[in-house]
């Protein structure tokens, strides 16, 4: 046997140690969150939602914000009138219960700018990653989501890749070679968002086409058609 397979023998498939790597940094993040949530009065998992509620933008019903964080309304429920009872969210009526809209406080948004810095542990360390490193580890993480997405295993996420605005390769400029309609614009893959508040579901059959072409084409490659 060469030296070579000696290793591909030996060596769990890669896969498995990105996804064993992931799994490492995911608990540090938990133990960091608990760390950073405790002087500010709120728990990881409330932090969770003041988060998904200021991205939302214009609000959030309790049923989306129960389906974007992964849990039941009932749970939800309990956090968020945790979360209003000090202050943080507010809740604005409508013409029925089902319109009824969660929106941050002032307070809840000032708390998420003091809580800003919890992460920053992990930036330092993506930091050392060079400018290309972190584009392509960004799109990678895209592509990843994306996929836990249509599998059903993470709610659906207000990423550039599912938007309605989206149109990928639109322009022979390798460095901003997409296309946002909503703002009339190129953008880069270091542009694309995971969460933004502008986002509008495409159709499916329009997502499908983004997502081939966002994946089947090569980053700095031919130019592609003009935008819609």
């Amino acid at each position: 046997m060469n030296r070579p397979a000696i290793f591909d023998a030996l060596s769990e498939p890669v896969s498995r140690r990105i996804t064993s790597g992931l799994s490492r940094i995911a608990l540090v993040l938990r133990t960091q969150a608990w760390r950073g949530a405790e002087p500010e009065g709120v728990t990881p998992t409330q932090a969770q939602a003041l988060t998904a509620l200021r991205e939302g933008g214009e609000g959030m019903r309790l049923a989306e914000l129960a389906a974007q964080l992964g849990v039941s309304a009932p749970t939800m429920s309990v956090r968020v009138n945790a979360l209003i009872a000090k202050g943080l969210v507010v809740r604005e009526a409508g013409v029925d219960k089902r319109s009824i809209r969660l929106r941050l406080s002032p307070a809840g948004a000032e708390l998420l700018e003091r809580s800003a810095r919890w992460p920053d542990f992990l930036a330092r360390a993506v930091g050392v990653l060079d400018e290309r490193e972190q584009e392509d580890l960004l799109r990678s993480l895209v592509k990843v989501i994306r996929t836990l997405q249509v599998e059903g295993d993470v709610a659906p996420q207000r990423m550039c890749v599912t938007c309605s605005h989206f149109r990928p390769f639109a322009h022979p400029d390798a460095s901003l070679p997409h296309h946002c309609a909503y703002v009339d614009a190129p953008f880069g893959d270091r542009h694309l968002r995971l969460a933004c508040p502008e986002h509008e579901d495409a159709p499916p059959p329009q997502q499908r086409a983004a997502w081939e072409r966002f994946t089947e084409q090569a980053p700095g490659s031919a130019p592609g058609s003009a935008p819609a």
